[in-house]
């Protein structure tokens, strides 16, 4: 069956978000689109659990957060609303190398009025910006190449003074089809209609992310299974055992 063997094998296809020259009356819409599928699937909730954990483990100075190929910056202005209401300090970042991306997520970020700060850059050109306790991304990983990949988490890990935390697509035929599905409820995008089930046929399943971090070198990183048809993987400095705790209460 067609259906069947396209999740069977990893079908890495080019994403129309990520095209350099989209023109931002298309973006636009697309973040938007991409801002309440990550509410609904609650991608702030997945990787807020360990970044608590470890904020309350390292207070009072403040924890550094940097989250990678933001994007329309949503998941960081979650994370601040929900430092503000635990009381927690931090001081909170996203970067992306779309410009046009950047400046929603400030706009964002100011209609928000929470201080995260965005800035461009390529995560994938060259060393991670800055020293931050927590270098995450959110549905980024399954746009990669597995050598790519493989490269990315090692340059997360060496950039991430206490913790990685990776939130991704699972590849599978449910995941396919709540994308197929929750794309056209969620968005009237058709950037989003398209890049929804294409990001799942290019993601990798649990198995094939544990294989990511090993050949990365994240000795000790934990990846687990996450609603919906997500995975979160966790690693943490000199800890290992630490990552299996954090991502197993999370």
């Amino acid at each position: 069956m067609p259906f069947l063997k396209t999740v069977a094998e990893r079908r890495l296809q080019p994403e129309i978000i990520d095209q350099p020259e989209l023109a931002p009356d298309l973006l636009r819409p697309a973040l938007r689109g991409l801002e309440r599928i990550n509410w609904w699937s609650g991608s702030a909730r997945i990787v807020w659990p360990p970044i608590k954990a470890l904020a309350g483990r390292l207070g009072p100075r403040p924890l550094r957060v940097l989250d990678l190929a933001t994007g329309a910056g949503d998941v960081p202005i979650r994370l601040a609303f929900k430092a503000r209401h635990a009381g927690l300090p931090m001081h909170i970042a996203g970067c992306d190398k779309n410009a046009h991306a950047i400046a929603f997520a400030q706009e964002r970020a100011a209609d928000a009025d929470v201080p995260v700060q965005f800035f461009v850059w390529d995560a994938l050109r060259g060393s991670l910006p800055g020293e931050s306790d927590v270098v995450m991304c959110s549905l980024f990983l399954h746009h990669l190449e597995e050598r790519q990949a493989v490269a990315f988490l090692r340059n997360m890990a060496e950039a991430a003074r206490q913790m990685v935390l990776v939130n991704d697509l699972v590849r599978s035929r449910s995941g396919f089809v709540l994308a197929y599905l929750g794309t056209r409820v969620l968005s009237g995008s058709p950037v989003v209609h398209t890049d929804g089930p294409r990001s799942v046929e290019g993601a990798f399943t649990i198995r094939e992310a544990v294989n990511l971090a090993a050949q990365a070198g994240l000795e000790g990183a934990a990846v687990r299974r996450r609603w919906p048809c997500r995975y979160l993987l966790t690693w943490m400095r000199g800890h290992p055992q630490s990552a299996r705790n954090e991502a197993g209460h999370a």
